[in-house]
This record gives structure tokens, sequence and C-alpha cells, in this order.
């Protein structure tokens, strides 16, 4: 479903439904709703209540999205300093809207997905914030597991990967690859043979051994709010977690690269300095090998948001090949 048919549809709810929602948790009476109008698929409403300020979730893609939303949030707020929406009410039952719905504090800050508030910004609070997203990045990562693994539903917990991390790695390149190819005319033989290339390349490097931590694919200035303090700018809240799972944290460095890198390289840059250098205070510096891997790291971000795109025709000028586009990003100097 589009992002603009969810947003009608939560648009659409009534007061009465939610203040039923908020009675469901005992969040008090309701003053107002607002759809938030930022975000891919315009599943939020901010809410607001007598008792507070929240953020209701609701029309989940899948079933495990938002049990395993809840799960990484837990995680996080109980194992890290890392700001995230706690408590993450849960309730599974669609007879009040259609659909399960999730509602959770509204964190502070000012939100780095709206684009009105980040054409307010200076070049200076750009760099500010970009290196607290990588500061926090780094707190991020310091949340573990004995094994690298995926969400499962089922057991509420991480089930281990079928093959070592490094071979699983590969395994999605390839796979999105191959989903993308009958998509368009747009990822040819000659992207193929490049993607293979960049493996041969870096598969030395993915071999080295890791501690799994968390990693939360869609790291981004989108899913974070920041607020600035004695002229300091910290990152008040992370949110979405939809694709978490644990793994290699390097991995989560290229969206925000990607993003950063389209504006300006610079803040790519301070972002990922910020990182290395909280990575390193945490205990967790980067393993050596990490030049050979993040061309793979961010050929595995970019797969993934090439084949969506190839699959609903969004985005890109129709004369992009997989490599022109991707290409530039996969050969960044990032320090």
């Amino acid at each position: 479903m589009a992002a603009q048919e969810y947003s009608q549809r939560l648009g659409a709810l009534s007061q009465a439904q939610f203040q039923a929602a908020l009675d469901r948790f005992d969040l008090g009476a309701f003053v107002r709703a607002e759809p938030i109008p930022w975000g891919l698929f315009g599943q939020n409403v901010f809410l607001t209540s007598t008792r507070g300020e929240y953020v209701l979730r609701g029309a989940p893609h899948y079933a495990w999205q938002f049990p395993k939303e809840r799960f990484f949030t837990r995680l996080l707020h109980q194992g890290t300093p890392v700001p995230v929406p706690w408590p993450y009410l849960l309730e599974p039952s669609d007879e009040l809207f259609g659909w399960s719905y999730a509602i959770m504090p509204r964190l502070p800050g000012l939100q780095l997905g709206a684009r009105e508030a980040r054409e307010g910004l200076s070049a200076q609070d750009k760099v500010g914030i970009a290196r607290a997203m990588g500061e926090t990045l780094a707190h991020a990562h310091t949340l573990t597991w004995p094994y690298a693994g995926e969400y499962d539903l089922e057991t509420e917990g991480i089930r281990p990967l079928d093959v070592p991390f490094d071979a699983w790695v590969i395994w999605r390149l390839r796979s999105l690859l191959g989903e993308a190819i009958p998509l368009s005319d747009r990822t040819t033989e000659a992207d193929v043979a490049w993607v293979e290339e960049l493996i041969a390349e870096g598969r030395e490097a993915l071999a080295i051994p890791l501690e799994a931590s968390f990693v939360m694919q869609d790291y981004k200035e989108g899913n974070a709010v920041a607020l600035r303090q004695d002229g300091v700018w910290r990152i008040s809240g992370l949110f979405d977690l939809m694709e978490p799972y644990f793994g290699d944290g390097e991995a989560d460095l290229s969206r925000s690269v990607a993003v950063y890198a389209e504006e300006d390289l610079e803040l790519a840059r301070a972002f990922v300095r910020a990182y290395v250098t909280g990575a390193r205070r945490y205990g967790r510096p980067l393993r050596p090998g990490f030049a050979a891997r993040f061309p793979i790291y961010m050929l595995l971000d970019r797969l993934i948001i090439w084949q969506y795109g190839q699959r609903h025709g969004v985005w890109w000028a129709p004369s992009l090949t997989l490599r022109e586009w991707a290409g530039p990003l996969t050969s960044l100097s990032v320090f």
C-alpha cells in the first residue's frame, strides 16, 4: 500500500477510535491527532492526550513488524543510552482499527525527517547533527548478541543465521541483484559482473571474525530527532526499528553516508569520524579490513533501495544503470 493510502486511512480515523486506543493503555483523554506528513509509508499519527504526547503507529506491513520493533526498542532501552520510544505499547488485536497498532511516547526534538526543519539549519548545525548521529550509532552498536541472527516472531527472539555472516551478506547481495534484474533493463550484465568484482575484492576482509552487534539497517536522520543544548547537538530520539538484525555494525554506516554524500561529502565524513571516535571510546574499534568491507556494505545498502525502486518505478532517471547510480558511493573516501 502506498504512503498516501496509509496516510488517508490513518487520517480518516475518528476521535472515538483514538480515545478507545488511549483508553486501552490508560493514557488519558483525547485532545488532538495529527497525521505525520513525512516518512515513506505514512503509518504514524501524533496523538495528544491529557496525559502527554504520543505517536500512534498503525497499519503494519507484516505480522512481525510491530513485535519486532518492540523487541529491538526494548533491547536498546535496557542495554544502551540510546533514546528510544519506551514504553512501546502494542495492541495486537485488529478489533478497533482493522489492524494492530502501537502507541509510544513522542520523543522531544527537531524532526530531522521534515524537509522544512532541515532547510532551517545552518551549515554548522548540519555538521553538528551528523556528528551526533555518528556518536549515537556508536552507542547503539554496544548492544551485542552471542551470534549473528534475525528476529523470529514465533520465538520472539533472535534466530541464528543458517550460514556464517560473511556468506549471508554475499547471499543477500546476489539475491537482491537477482530480484532486480527482471524488474527493468537497468540492471545489466555489466552490473552483475561489477557486483561479483566487488565481492571478490572484499571477500577476505568480510570473513574477518566479528562480535555480532545491533544493526538498524535504516539508520539515517529521517528516523531521528535532535536537540541542541549549550550549543551542542545530540540525538534525542531514534525510532522506526523495522529492519534491525544482529551482525556487523559497520553495515549501518552506509545508509547515512549515502544520504549525507548526496548533500555534502563533508557531512558524511563528519558522521564517520564521530562514529569511529565513539566506537573506539566504547571498546568497539573498527576491525582490520574496514576499507575493503565498506564497498560491499554500501553496495548491499544500495541494492536494497535499488531493488525497491525498480519494483515500484520510483526515484531515479530511467537512463541510470545500477553501477552508474551506486558506483560512486562504493568508491567514496569517507575519512
